[in-house]
Parts: structure tokens; C-alpha cells; sequence
């Protein structure tokens, strides 16, 4: 049988993003809601919504309608919200690519997200021009000035009125994120004014403590950076502070500098305050949260981070696929249970599946985790075929990631399905054997794949970065030590850093290509 949240459902209104965002704003005005880090630059509440409108009104005023595209190219940085408040008041969808993408990934995505208009940045004008071209981009706007490039100052220094649209929230784009899903090539992710509206009243009743200052590292190009983080914080009236790419000294340096209260991370993030002597250079006294997401965090590693800064450290669990919150940690009550990522959130139900059967998994079992609420996407753009492949019928979203319930009905996730390593028929979890790597002291990071072996049909292989000298040998021992024979590590790879992607996850398929050096076949 299918399992709710614990919590009663929270109203969902009929009202598109920006309405909610914006609402009750007068007493807020002249309150600052997003700073840039680096030169202080500060935008109010008020001047948000205003340069918001005033965007808007400059697309209508060139030819921009209703559901066409706006994509970002650009780092974080307070405009960047401006120009997605904007796009959605036209009545358009924003899609937003990542700054490290090459001029074919981000030729594939303006192509196929048939996006009209660019906005970027001087310094990534170069590679954009190419690609802008070959997608058919109409327009490139710039957040600064540029030879050939509209600038954003033109956008919104003219008339304030945004054009006049009809937009059904439970039906209309609002935002196309692209994912991989739990397959294959990135596909356009279409996010409905209700699916987020939903979300950020979901969220709510788990996270919300006030405003704060929140500092904003996450790349605002991804679901966590794009919805937890600007649009939570701007819901709740917070400061939040920008940075365009993380350094550990300045991301320190800017949390002594402006006294933030809570920020959002993923792991080696966390693992990197856990072991970098440079913590120990700053004052970190005012935070009072992290909050971990987009990969598991492990136990051990968030209770020596909470003891180290002394701030609570707490996890969440969501997909792009889902706006994305499907559960976390409440920060109000005495319960935490670090290794979990908490309940589910109000108005979510879920399904633990199995994974050879197809059918719901046994109690106590792990299984596939499948999850419903209004929070789930409207399907892949353009990909009927993916859209079916995961959303299942009566609405079940497929998350691709194996689960575990507790009796408190807290979720653990245990690893993702496709990632699972199949060793003479027994599921080994990398995850796990991540985690545990990860307590040698003399293990800054790892991972683990698995990889072809004719006799179990395949083995777990471990890229490791190492502090100091250690051999591969001591290595499989110390794993071996811990594990079940089945699960020890057969090979060891040393790497100066593991491949990972600007929200942490680790980027297995890379790892898969490699052809480098690695230890002989441990049996």
C-alpha cells in the first residue's frame, strides 16, 4: 500500500509563480534581497519586482509571447532572478544551462529547448555566439555591456507595465530544467507555475524558520540553486548572497563577512568543512544551518560537521523530476536521524517497489522509490516516450533510486537503481561503499563503479583521492575489513580529484570511460 507524508496537506492556490513571490510585498520593499558577494551589489525587494515588470514589458515589446523560451547562460548573480521573474511574468518558460557546458551542449540545448532569446555574460559570450546561431536564437541579451549584444540595463530601464497574459497554472510552463532523468541524455524537464508554486508551499511547513541570510553557492541553473534556495528565501523575505563559482576561502570569507545564517551545500562540500584547515581562519559563529542535498550525506560525515561548526546539519531528498522536494529533515523537533533524508513532505505519497518483480516491495524491504503529489512534472519535453517510461500510471513518478522505510516512516535512500553493482547476483551499493571509504583518514574522496568481470559479472572498482600515501592494497584490506565478502572493493584507481557535477554528484559515466593505471584483480 502506498505511504503519506505525516503532515495534513497544505492549500495549493491557483496563482502562478510570480504572484506568489510577489504578493504582500509592501512592507518588504526596501529590504535587500539578493547581494552579489563579490562587489556588494544589492537588490531590494521592490527593485526586484520593479526591474522584473520592466523585463517583461521589454520582451512583449520584442515580440516575445506567451510560451516561448528564455535560456540563461550565466553564474549566479542577483539579476539572474530578475531575468526569470521577468520571463515568467511574459508568460514564457525559462530553461537554464550551465556555464561549463561546451558549445555543442549548449547548441543541443537551446536547440532543443527551442528557446527564441539568450541571456549570458561578456565572459561566455565567445562560446554562446556559435551555438546561439545554429539554434536560431533571435536575441542575445547581456548582463553587462557587450559589442553586438542587447544589454539587460536596456531591458529594464524602460516602461514597468509587463503584458497583459492568461496563464492556467496547472497546465502552463513556468520552467524546463534539463535532467538525465534516471536514463539517458538530458531532457527538458517541464515544471508548471503549479508544480512550484506547490513546492515552495511544501517545503514550507518542513523548513521554514523566518527569514534569514542565506548565502547562495549552488549553481542557480540547477533545481536546488533555481527553486530551494532564490525562490524559498525570496517566499520567506531572506537575504540571500550570491557567488558565482565556489572557493573555499572566499565561500568562508563571505560567511564571516556577512553573517549568514543558513546555507545550503552537497557533500564534498560539507566533507571539505569537515576536513579544511582553513575553517579553523574564520568566524563561523552565525551559522545555524546547513542543509544538504542532491546526493546522500553520510552519517558519520554530518555529525562531524555539526560537531566541528556547531550548526545543525540536516538532508532532503527531490529530483528536478519533482520541483524537486520529496522529503527532509524538519529543522523544528526533536527527532534527526542523520543517514536519513526524513518524511515525506504534506500532500506526497509514495511506493517502495520492487525491483525484479515490478510489483510493491515487501515490508521492511528496499525497493524503487515511486512518489505522487502535485510537486511531480508534466513530462519531458518534446519525449513522450522518456515521459512514459517514468511517470507511471495514475501518476507515479519513478525516481530511479532504491529507498529504505524506517518505523518513524523516514526515508533512507540507499542507492540509485542504474548505479547498482550486480556481483554474482547480489546488489552491491556504491554509496556504501563511498561512505566507508570516506572514514580512512587518509581519504579526502571517493568513488565507486562497478565494472565487467567474466566470472562474477561484475566487481566494484574504487577511485580514491588520497591526503597522503597509501597503497591500494591497504585500501582493499580496510574495506574488506568492513564489508561482506561479496562487497569488497576488487580494484583501486588513485585520482587527483573525482568527477563531479556543479551539484555533487559524482559523474560515474566519466569514471567508466577512464583507461587509466589501476591495481591488479584482488579475488
Amino acid at each position: 500500500m502506498p505511504f503519506r507524508s505525516p503532515y495534513p496537506d497544505v492549500s495549493v492556490p491557483n496563482i502562478t509563480l510570480p504572484e506568489l513571490l510577489f504578493r504582500d510585498l509592501e512592507e518588504h520593499r526596501e529590504k535587500p534581497a539578493l547581494i552579489d558577494a563579490a562587489s556588494g551589489r544589492t537588490l531590494t525587494y521592490g527593485a526586484l519586482h520593479l526591474s522584473s515588470q520592466r523585463f517583461a514589458a521589454a520582451l512583449a515589446r520584442r515580440g516575445f509571447a506567451k510560451g516561448d523560451r528564455l535560456a540563461i547562460l550565466a553564474p549566479n548573480l542577483p539579476e539572474y532572478a530578475v531575468a526569470v521573474q521577468g520571463t515568467m511574468l511574459a508568460g514564457g518558460i525559462v530553461t537554464t544551462l550551465n556555464p561549463l557546458y561546451t558549445e555543442t551542449e549548449i547548441e543541443h540545448q537551446l536547440h532543443d529547448s527551442g528557446a527564441r532569446f539568450l541571456v549570458t555574460v561578456p565572459p561566455l559570450l565567445d562560446k554562446a555566439r556559435s551555438p546561439a546561431a545554429h539554434a536560431n536564437i533571435e536575441r542575445i541579451v547581456c548582463f553587462g555591456q557587450a559589442q553586438d549584444c542587447e544589454s539587460y540595463d536596456d531591458y529594464i530601464a524602460g516602461q514597468s507595465d509587463p503584458p497583459h497574459v492568461t496563464i492556467d497554472p496547472a497546465q502552463d510552463v513556468a520552467a524546463m530544467l534539463y535532467s538525465s532523468g534516471t536514463t539517458g541524455l538530458p531532457k527538458g524537464v517541464m515544471l508548471t507555475h503549479r508544480n512550484l508554486v506547490a513546492a515552495l508551499l511544501q517545503s514550507e511547513s518542513l523548513f521554514s524558520s523566518g527569514p534569514a541570510r542565506s548565502l547562495l553557492i549552488l549553481p542557480m541553473f540547477h533545481i536546488f540553486g533555481f527553486h530551494v534556495i532564490t525562490h524559498f528565501d525570496v517566499l520567506h523575505r531572506g537575504t540571500i548572497v550570491t557567488m558565482p563559482r565556489f572557493d573555499m576561502e572566499h565561500f568562508l570569507q563571505t560567511i564571516e563577512r556577512f553573517r549568514i545564517q543558513r546555507v545550503c551545500l552537497v557533500p564534498p562540500i560539507v566533507l571539505g568543512l569537515v576536513k579544511s584547515p582553513l575553517v579553523d581562519n574564520y568566524d563561523l559563529s552565525s551559522l545555524e544551518l546547513i542543509f544538504s542535498g542532491a546526493a546522500p550525506l553520510d552519517t558519520g560525515l554530518a555529525a562531524a560537521c555539526e560537531k566541528r561548526l556547531g550548526c545543525a546539519v540536516r538532508q532532503g531528498y527531490g529530483l528536478t523530476e519533482t520541483s524537486p522536494p520529496v522529503c527532509g529533515h524538519p529543522l523544528r523537533g526533536d527527532v534527526v536521524r542523520h543517514g536519513s533524508v526524513g518524511p515525506l513532505c504534506p500532500n506526497t505519497e509514495a511506493m517502495l517497489m520492487n525491483l525484479s518483480t515490478g510489483e510493491e516491495a515487501a515490508p521492511g524491504e528496499d525497493g524503487e522509490l515511486w512518489v505522487r503529489g502535485p510537486q511531480v512534472m508534466k513530462g519531458y519535453y518534446n519525449n513522450p516516450a522518456a515521459t512514459r517510461d517514468t511517470i507511471q500510471p495514475g501518476g507515479w513518478l519513478r525516481t530511479g533510486d532504491i529507498a529504505r522505510l524506517d518505523d518513524l516512516g523516514w526515508l533512507s535512500i540507499v542507492d540509485r537503481a542504474k548505479e547498482l553493482i550486480k556481483y554474482k547476483g547480489l546488489q552491491v551499493a556504491p554509496a556504501e561503499l563511498e561512505a566507508l571509504l570516506l572514514t580512512h583518514p587518509l581519504i579526502a574522496d571517493a568513488a565507486v563503479i562497478g565494472i565487467p568481470d567474466e566470472e562474477a559479472g561484475e566487481v566494484p572498482k574504487a577511485f580514491v583521492v588520497l591526503r597522503e600515501e597509501l597503497s591500494p592494497d591497504a585500501i582493499i584490506q580496510f574495506v574488506a575489513e568492513r564489508v561482506a565478502p561479496y562487497k569488497k572493493i576488487r580494484r583501486i584507481e588513485i585520482l587527483d580529484q573525482i568527477p563531479k557535477s556543479p551539484s555533487g554528484k559524482i559523474l560515474r559515466r566519466v569514471l567508466k570511460a577512464r583507461t587509466g593505471q589501476d591495481s591488479p584483480h584482488h579475488p
